[in-house]
């Protein structure tokens, strides 16, 4: 099984010229913690994830409604095309110690593949927690 057979093709974006309040309601709105940054023409410049924004500005006292998504946002994004092969992606998200993957054709972003996704395929269940516990293998207990 592909990545397009279980990614997510409506995605949420910003562009970088947003303004990080922008962002900010938009994952409020739509209940999730990171959004892909894509310019105009559909190509994925990064992502800005809830985090990004809280030590990129927040933390500087950098004022939301003017501060731009591209001031925050990570630049180096790990993506997969596509028809990469589900273990791939879930990988990726190992290696990378990231939950979710944006979905390339060409440099277009054209989905989103998540954790939650991968678990919900009973023949890639497997993959999704041995990803999630390596990204979690950095986490220190309280």
């Amino acid at each position: 099984m592909n990545v397009k057979d279980c990614m997510n093709r409506h995605v949420i974006a910003v562009a970088p010229d947003e303004s990080v309040a922008v962002a900010a309601r938009l994952m409020a709105r739509h209940n999730v913690g990171a959004l892909p940054v894509r310019d105009r023409d559909g190509v994925l410049c990064g992502i800005v994830t809830d985090r990004d924004m809280v030590l990129r500005c927040m933390a500087l006292n950098r004022p939301a409604e003017t501060t731009s998504v591209s001031r925050v946002m990570t630049n180096r994004v790990a993506a997969v095309p596509p028809d990469a092969s589900l273990s791939h992606a879930a990988m990726c998200m190992a290696r990378e110690q990231v939950r979710r993957l944006p979905v390339v054709e060409g440099r277009r972003l054209v989905g989103m593949v998540s954790l939650g996704d991968l678990s919900h395929r009973d023949d890639y269940a497997m993959e999704a927690a041995e990803a999630l516990s390596e990204i979690t293998a950095n986490v220190k207990s309280l």
